[in-house]
């Protein structure tokens, strides 16, 4: 008997080293569900990842994701189909019902089960798991997140809004943290020695460097800024002239 699918199925392809499954990219695997059994469309799935092998011949074939909160029982059968596919995959789960206003991801591997001579079983064990983005894809996603409660787009922020933007958020942090020492200072709040490391690092890494030094190097960077946006400016109002031109012309 078939039932309504309850979860998406995706291949992910990626670098194992060290101990570390470092996963680059993914593809969906249509399927269908059973009560008992799962039916995917590995062909299909098989010709995708030789498509992408042409364009990334790093990759390979490093484990499985599904959408829901939990391991069920259907993927167990799927895991086993990705042990053939690849030593020790890795299995993940995205809660997409956005409990706690976030997506929860979990990892796992499968670790087989049992004592010699007897009945054998395994068991989904929880692993680290560590996102790692390109600043260029966090702006990105922030910009796309102001969108969440609109109902209409919203055009790109410029350069400059950006800047603004990450000073008013860099000065509620150092709120934040000011809130927390003076806080521990006072009593208030018991330390916590894992924050205190962090902090100290966080001061060590700052190069020492004069005020004037640092109103130089930031007005610089400033009349750089300003160039280039002049510059796009420019750009785009020569390319609107010419498109006007052009139809002009043709007419």
């Amino acid at each position: 008997m078939r039932v309504k699918s309850t979860f998406f199925i995706h291949c992910f392809s990626g670098s194992a080293e060290k101990g570390v499954v470092e996963v680059t990219n993914c593809f969906c695997v249509p399927h269908k569900e059973y009560e008992d059994l799962v039916e995917a469309e590995l062909n299909y799935a098989m010709d995708l990842f030789e498509m992408n092998l042409k364009v990334n011949k790093q990759e390979s074939i490093v484990g499985w994701w599904a959408t829901g909160n939990e391991v069920t029982s259907h993927s167990s059968v799927i895991h086993e189909y990705y042990s053939r596919e690849c030593s020790n995959p890795v299995h993940m789960t995205l809660d997409t019902t956005l409990q706690g206003s976030h997506m929860g991801i979990k990892a796992y591997l499968n670790v087989p089960l049992g004592v010699p001579g007897g009945k054998q079983g395994n068991m989904f064990t929880p692993i680290p798991v560590e996102i790692v983005t390109y600043e260029p894809e966090i702006v990105a996603l922030r910009h796309c997140q102001k969108t969440v409660q609109l109902k209409k787009g919203i055009e790109p922020v410029s350069d400059l809004a950006q800047i603004g933007e990450a000073a008013e958020k860099l000065t509620g942090l150092l709120d934040a943290v000011l809130a927390y020492v003076e806080d521990v200072l006072a009593g208030r709040v018991p330390p916590d020695n894992a924050v205190g490391r962090q902090l100290l690092d966080m001061v060590h890494s700052v190069p020492a460097i004069t005020p004037e030094m640092f109103e130089n190097m930031f007005n610089s960077n400033i009349k750089d800024l300003l160039m280039v946006v002049t510059l796009c400016q420019l750009t785009k109002t020569q390319l609107q002239l010419n498109e006007k031109l052009t139809l002009l012309t043709s007419m």
